[in-house]
């Protein structure tokens, strides 16, 4: 195990160097989850992100000591408003201009809020009454900030998982389900320049779909790709495809100027079908929680120990950061020949759908799959979902690298997540020894 180790390390610290110089543009994010009995004092949390190259944090809560502590550091804090707190926001202006007051003006300049997001993953919960009243939540709190004359200084959004698409197969052919709720919240973010924050996870979909096809499309193997008859584009992993059916679904919407964010894990790059957009990404998370629900990997998802020690030394820290590979190393992209799918679903012989995309349970939410059609990005009938510029096409080896850290980062601490961990060393290793 220890080799496995030092490879999956040595890989992810080397990945994140060419990722971090690609751009001098911030784009490293964390998320801040506190389900845990046991996490260092804040002073030391706030020195331990000076110390890396992490320059945003998202939270799943307005905690004002965490928003304080964060002030004058210069990094970008995402906050949150709870599921419950949505009807009272959206009938109550006055209730919403107080939550400003308290959770934004309260801290602001000082701690730098760039994002409230309201609520988590709400519009495909089962009950669609909260969904309904989403946008009126929304867009009272954003008339709370334009009072405050912060409208274009901290953005407003809300959190998805990736069943709000109703189809993503073909990429091209992405489309969002959920009729009006969705047509009125891009709507809504369009016209505030706000972001749409969404929880893609391919390796999930891997996890729960374990057939040598979706693995190699999930994990990066070599695969014969899945060709996109609309755009000649091949698919030769999930990532790709997943981020293209969203901008996909933004485009046939009318609405492919709303910038996509993803919420939780991924990288940051190019993709496909819009290499020029950036698309800016939170790694999940910073800490191990270990008082989080259901099993044993959801409570290792840390990128550092509750002792500030590095869960692997994966070039976080500033003093590690060194130029990356020029473009004649290899740091580009590798070859990708074999066959495939996609994110998670039946479907065995044509290349269907594999769609898939649980995320790790975050606080309380467990939305459910779109009602409409299965394709490879959104999770599998009868599989319920739980619950950020380069121009250049990074390699697939970067993607493997900032898509599966978090989950790597945990899953070899215990012994019936061993076989999935040793699977994915042997990914690395493999496009390692190319």
């Amino acid at each position: 195990m220890a080799s496995e180790v030092q490879t999956y390390s040595a890989v992810f610290c080397f990945l994140l160097l060419s990722f971090h110089s690609a751009n001098s543009e911030s784009f490293i994010g964390v998320n801040y989850g506190q389900v845990a009995d046991n996490l260092p004092p804040l002073e030391a949390t706030v020195k331990l992100l000076q110390s890396t190259s992490i320059e945003k944090v998202r939270l799943y809560g307005a905690d004002p000591a965490i928003i304080k502590a964060l002030a004058n550091t210069g990094i970008g804090i995402v906050i949150g408003a709870a599921n419950g707190d949505i009807p009272a926001l959206a009938s109550d202006p006055n209730f919403a201009g107080n939550w400003v007051n308290s959770n934004v003006l309260a801290f602001y300049p000082a701690s730098k809020i760039i994002v409230v997001t309201v609520g988590n993953e709400v519009v495909t919960l089962t009950d669609q009454s909260l969904a309904a009243q989403l946008v009126p939540a929304m867009q009272n709190v954003q008339n709370a900030l334009n009072a405050a004359s912060l409208g274009g200084k901290i953005k407003v959004s809300t959190v998805h998982s990736m069943a709000v698409l109703s189809a993503s197969e073909p990429p091209s052919g992405g489309a969002f389900g959920y009729g009006d709720t969705m047509k009125g919240l891009l709507q809504f973010l369009s016209t505030n320049g706000a972001p749409l924050m969404i929880n893609p996870y391919p390796f999930f979909a891997y996890r729960d779909d374990p057939r040598p096809e979706t693995k190699a499309f999930c994990l990066f193997q070599p695969n014969a790709g899945r060709p996109d008859a609309n755009t000649g584009i091949k698919y030769m992993n999930m990532w790709d495809a997943q981020l293209d059916a969203i901008y996909s679904a933004l485009k046939s919407s009318g609405f492919k100027d709303v910038e996509i964010v993803v919420a939780e894990t991924g990288r940051r790059s190019g993709h496909p079908l819009c290499l020029e957009k950036s698309v800016d990404t939170y790694i999940f998370a910073l800490y191990d929680e270990d008082l989080k629900p259901g099993p044993a990997s959801e409570r290792s998802f840390g990128l550092f120990m509750p002792d500030l020690s590095a869960t692997y030394d994966v070039g976080l820290a500033k003093s590690t950061q060194t130029p990356a590979p020029t473009s004649s190393t290899p740091a580009t992209t590798p070859a990708t020949p074999a066959p495939t799918t996609s994110p998670k679903t039946p479907a065995p012989t044509t290349p269907v759908a594999t769609p898939l995309n649980p995320a790790p349970m975050t606080p309380t939410i467990n939305p459910v799959p779109s009602p409409v059609i299965a394709g490879w990005c959104m999770p599998r009938p009868g599989v319920p979902a739980t619950a950020a510029s380069s121009r250049r096409r990074p390699s697939p080896l970067l993607i493997l690298a900032m898509v599966l850290a978090a989950t790597l980062l945990g899953a070899h601490e215990h012994e019936h997540d061993t076989k999935l961990f040793r699977s994915s060393i042997e990914v690395i290793n493999s496009i390692v020894a190319k």
